[in-house]
């Protein structure tokens, strides 16, 4: 994890950020079973990161989740 030494401001960020999404994981598997535990994680998470991708000005993130959902619906729909 640290290798020794103190993590630096990002590292923390980047460390406590991955905590923060486990977490959720963890309590949505727990109270939804494991496949739409695992659904439901991957929702909340996209959106959190979608979020920090629209403030950051970033649309090839947001871009690249539409188009999976695309495929997604495709692979059971289409």
């Amino acid at each position: 994890m640290s290798a020794g030494r103190p993590l630096t401001k990002a590292e923390r960020k980047k460390f406590n950020r991955a905590e923060h999404e486990r977490k959720i994981k963890q309590d949505l598997i727990a109270q939804h079973g494991s496949d739409l535990g695992t659904f439901y994680a991957w929702l909340r998470i996209v959106n959190i990161r979608g979020t920090q991708a629209s403030r950051e000005g970033d649309a090839a993130f947001i871009r690249d989740v539409a188009l999976a959902l695309q495929n997604v619906y495709r692979r059971h729909f289409g």
